[in-house]
C-alpha cells in the first residue's frame, strides 16, 4: 500500500473510530479529485493513481503561477517535482522554499518533504550518448530517483567511442530497466538494447547538426531499430523516460 492510501485510510479509520467529526474528514478530503485556482486545476488525487503527485511542467507559466502550484502541492506534505523550470522561474520558487533543489543542467526542481523510498526490482541506468545530452539525461535520472528509483549514471558512451561503453557492461547488465539518451543518429539505444534482455527506453534528444532536423532523424533511427522490444519516447522527453521505466520497474511491488 502506497504512503497516499496509508493517509486516506487513516483519515477513513478515525472517522470510523469517531476520533473524527464527518466535518472534519470532508475537510481533509475537500480538494480530491483537484483544486481550483483559477489558472490551474491541481489532481492532487493523482497520487492515489499513479502513486506519486501531479507533476508541474513549469514552462510557458509565469514564476508567480509557478510558486503558487508548488506552494498548494507542498501543502498536502507531498515531495513536489517541477520539470522545465527556467533560472528566472527557479530564483522565485526556491526563494519561497528554502529546502528545495534546483538543477540548473537538467532545469529540475525538486523540494524534499518526504523521506524518499526507494522500491522496484533493481538499480535505474541511465545511459547517455554525449555531454551534449546530460540535460535531458539528468532530467530522466533526477525524476525515476524521486520517484523511488534506485539510479546509476552512465554518462557520455556513445558510439563514436563504443569502447567506452564496453568497459561498463556491467552496469548495464545489473541494471531492471534502462533509459538510453541519444542525439545526433540515435543509434546508442540500440546498441544498448542488443546487449541485455532488459527493458530499454530510448530517449531522442535534438542534439545534432543540420539534418537532425532537431531530433527527428534520432526519432526515426529509435523507431527504425532492428533491435527487438526497444521503446521510444518524445524527443527530449527524459521525464517520460523516466515515468515508463518506474512503472516497469516497481510492477508487481506494493
Amino acid at each position: 500500500m502506497s504512503r497516499h492510501e496509508q493517509w486516506l485510510r487513516r483519515v477513513l479509520e478515525r472517522l470510523t473510530a469517531g476520533e473524527i467529526e464527518l466535518d472534519a474528514a470532508l475537510a481533509e478530503l475537500r480538494d480530491l479529485p483537484y483544486e481550483d485556482l483559477s489558472f490551474a486545476k491541481l489532481d492532487h488525487h493523482r497520487s492515489f493513481r499513479h502513486g506519486f503527485p501531479e507533476v508541474v511542467l513549469a514552462q510557458g507559466k509565469t514564476a508567480e503561477q509557478v510558486r503558487v502550484i508548488v506552494e498548494r502541492l507542498a501543502a498536502k506534505g507531498n515531495n513536489v517535482l517541477a520539470t522545465r523550470m527556467s533560472e528566472e522561474q527557479a530564483v522565485h520558487v526556491t526563494g519561497h522554499f528554502p529546502r528545495a533543489e534546483y538543477d540548473s543542467i537538467s532545469r529540475v526542481f525538486r523540494l524534499i518533504q518526504q523521506p524518499v523510498e526507494t522500491r522496484g526490482h533493481g538499480p535505474v541506468v541511465v545511459v547517455s550518448a554525449g555531454t551534449a545530452d546530460q540535460p535531458v539525461a539528468q532530467e530522466a535520472a533526477l525524476t525515476a530517483e524521486i520517484m523511488g528509483n534506485s539510479i546509476e549514471r552512465l554518462f557520455d558512451v556513445g558510439v563514436a567511442g563504443i569502447h567506452r561503453l564496453f568497459d561498463n557492461i556491467e552496469t548495464i547488465r545489473r541494471a531492471a530497466v534502462l533509459i538510453v539518451v541519444a542525439g545526433m543518429e540515435g543509434a546508442l539505444p540500440s546498441v544498448v538494447c542488443g546487449l541485455t534482455n532488459r527493458p530499454v527506453i530510448a530517449v531522442p534528444t535534438s542534439v545534432g547538426y543540420g539534418a537532425s532536423f532537431g531530433g527527428i532523424a534520432a526519432l526515426l533511427g529509435m523507431l527504425n531499430s532492428c533491435a527487438g522490444g526497444l521503446t521510444v519516447v518524445n524527443i527530449d522527453n527524459g521525464f517520460g523516460a523516466a515515468c515508463a521505466a518506474t512503472r516497469i520497474n516497481q510492477l508487481g511491488i506494493d
